[in-house]
């Protein structure tokens, strides 16, 4: 089975009801199940779209956006679910991020400043759209411009909904 990268938008208010789950559960179950439409499958479009920003030479601002979008941050308190037998990650060692609702919204801000479309055409004319993705065979510009688009539209709904962004590579 393949490792994705996985997120879901989540309020503060279920969070907590999860490490309350998990404090008071005999094995820490934390009961994590945010409904299907709060989740997204980012399958391996993370990494991909990083590296076709650093070769259009986005500038810094709005690739630390991208990069913050897909690796969240490690201010939060997750432990929780990263803990077996209930790790939400248990495909891989990757342990749970997160993004609090502020940094969401900066985050969404970004990423709706991005052209996707110049980065990949920019990335096409340098000749290098070949060595982006590993194993990846074909022109990724469509995968990417879909992956991109969903991706922006999750972090404009979580900030809309003043949600948090949990992340984890399963």
């Amino acid at each position: 089975m393949a490792v994705t990268q996985q997120l879901a938008r989540v309020s503060a208010d279920y969070l907590v009801a999860c490490r309350q789950s998990a404090e008071q559960s005999p094995d820490g179950d934390h009961h994590w199940d945010p409904p299907a439409e709060d989740c997204l499958d980012l399958d391996w479009a993370p990494s991909m779209l990083e590296q076709a920003c650093e070769l259009a030479r986005l500038d810094a601002v709005h690739l630390d956006a991208l990069r913050r979008a897909t690796d969240g941050d490690t201010d939060i308190d997750l432990d929780f679910l990263n803990a077996n037998p209930h790790a939400i990650a248990f495909f891989s060692n990757s342990v749970a991020t997160a993004l609090d609702p502020d940094a969401v919204a900066r985050v969404s801000k970004l990423l709706g400043e991005i052209d996707i479309r110049a980065i990949l055409h920019a990335v096409r004319d340098s000749g290098k759209v070949s060595t982006l993705g590993y194993g990846f065979t074909g022109d990724p510009t469509e995968y990417l411009l879909g992956h991109f688009g969903v991706l922006r539209t999750f972090y404009a709904e979580a900030a809309r909904r003043d949600l948090l962004v949990v992340l984890w590579w399963d």
